[in-house]
């Protein structure tokens, strides 16, 4: 997942000093989330807090 996403340059001010609330469905290995978040802090979030509605129990990954 790393580079899978980007905060675009038009976009970048908006997140910057922020406290940003990241939401995903379903929490499985955290890569995706790993990568989000790895994505809005190098855009200069100042926090990003993940909240999950569900997740897949260890044994079924």
């Amino acid at each position: 997942m790393r580079g899978a996403f980007a905060v675009s340059e038009h976009r970048a001010a908006d997140i910057f000093g922020r406290r940003i609330v990241l939401v995903d469905d379903v929490y499985t290995t955290g890569a995706t989330v790993a990568a989000a978040t790895r994505a809005l802090k190098k855009a200069g979030a100042a926090d990003v807090t993940v909240l999950t509605f569900a997740r897949v129990v260890g044994h079924l990954i």
